[in-house]
């Protein structure tokens, strides 16, 4: 293992927040000494069959805990699943059926270890401790905290203040997430920073079952394509890891510069000297913004296609938009939308490409519009501020420069 100094600067790159860094340090202290590594959970309710970018920052910090000598834990929540995520939710969720649950679990498994070493990682599922659960004991558990504990959670206060229902089922959420670090014995639980509620209630379980508790690492949220709204399948604004080489990289490019470089701190294995220096490179115009989000769609293309794959995806690219395979002199449209994403079937409308907003909409449910050469299919896609070439059918063509 790397000293603890040299550990603690791996981990702290792109955290959001440790709690506490001295008490990690004292355990990863511990380790070197006693030659145990840590255990380190996260967990994935298997929700939907793909997994997009926006999950793999926290799987690349695993990634990079494994790499320290740690073990790493992949905790499939299908006892999860079947109470819903209640976390940032204005209305109760629905639970997804068992069956659904068992499909997306198994997908979940092969994507992650285009990240995760399958030799090193250790793959569990809640069910195997929660289903035995008697009725007594999962009396026993709720007991451990109570309401008004509960309704800290800031989306629980919004919806009570606003008179929305809570389900009783859904305080059970965060109890059933912490008591998986007690039956685990975790000593640190990853996750996004919207589930902080969730990941300090395993510390406080591990207490009340006399555990020694863990420490708790929160991720930045990743925007979407858009910039704005977090990643999302339902906002059609992700890069699904199962995508093709051409997907991901035609998706990559077609982020702003200026969210370029949130994915280039949370998801790049550049350092983060580095980084800064490619910025200042752009700045002082040494290098192309064009050539720096090509080199980070190269990267995020080559890890889950391998670095031939990404090359060609490369190559492809520059194909069609560098070495002029779409028609010449096109023209070019500006649109002033005060720096926020515009929609796509707005967008195609001013620019000419469609006689309203109803025929743009059409047009993309039938998979005849494409964005930066990646097929567009939800017609209530966000373009972000950025230069984008938009093609509707064979013969319409158009450079958009939203501002």
């Amino acid at each position: 293992m790397k000293s603890v100094q040299e550990q603690m600067a791996i981990i702290r790159r792109g955290t959001a927040q440790i709690i506490s860094e001295e008490f990690l340090e004292q355990k990863l202290t511990r380790a070197l000494q006693t030659g145990v590594p840590l255990k380190i959970k996260t967990g994935f309710d298997p929700t939907a069959p793909d997994l997009h970018l926006g999950h793999t920052v926290l799987l690349q910090k695993m990634r990079q805990f494994q790499d320290l000598g740690h073990e790493v834990i992949f905790l499939i929540g299908d006892f999860t699943g079947l109470i819903g995520d209640p976390t940032g939710k204005s209305e109760t969720r629905k639970p997804l059926t068992p069956e659904a649950i068992a499909l997306n679990a198994e997908t979940y498994k092969a994507q992650v270890f285009r990240i995760l070493d399958p030799q090193l990682t250790r793959v569990v599922f809640n069910s195997t401790w929660m289903q035995p659960m008697t009725a007594a004991q999962m009396i026993q558990l709720a007991a451990k905290q109570t309401v008004a504990r509960m309704l800290e959670r800031d989306d629980f206060t919004k919806r009570y203040r606003a008179e929305r229902p809570i389900a009783i089922h859904e305080f059970l959420y965060p109890l059933v997430q912490g008591y998986d670090s007690v039956a685990l014995r975790a000593d640190v639980e990853l996750g996004g920073t919207d589930q902080t509620f969730n990941l300090l209630m395993g510390r406080e379980l591990q207490k009340e079952y006399g555990q020694e508790p863990q420490c708790v690492i929160t991720m930045p949220i990743l925007e979407g394509l858009d910039g704005v709204q977090k990643m999302s399948k339902s906002l059609n604004n992700y890069i699904a890891i199962q995508d093709t080489p051409d997907d991901i990289f035609g998706k990559t490019m077609s982020l702003s510069d200026q969210t370029m470089w949130r994915y280039f701190d949370l998801l790049s294995d550049r350092s983060l000297e580095e980084i800064r220096q490619m910025e200042q490179d752009i700045r002082e115009e040494r290098l192309h913004p064009m050539e720096a989000k090509k080199q980070l769609a190269q990267e995020l293309t080559a890890r889950f296609h391998g670095i031939e794959e990404g090359g060609r995806a490369r190559e492809r690219f520059e194909a069609r938009f560098s070495h002029k395979e779409t028609p010449e002199d096109l023209p070019e449209v500006e649109l002033d939308h005060g720096g926020q994403p515009m929609g796509l079937a707005d967008a195609m409308r001013l620019a000419g490409l469609v006689a309203s907003n109803s025929e743009g909409m059409r047009l993309i449910r039938q998979q005849a519009v494409s964005v930066n050469g990646v097929k567009a299919s939800d017609a209530r896609m966000q373009l972000a501020p950025e230069r984008h070439l938009l093609k509707v059918g064979k013969l319409r063509h158009a450079v958009v420069i939203i501002r």
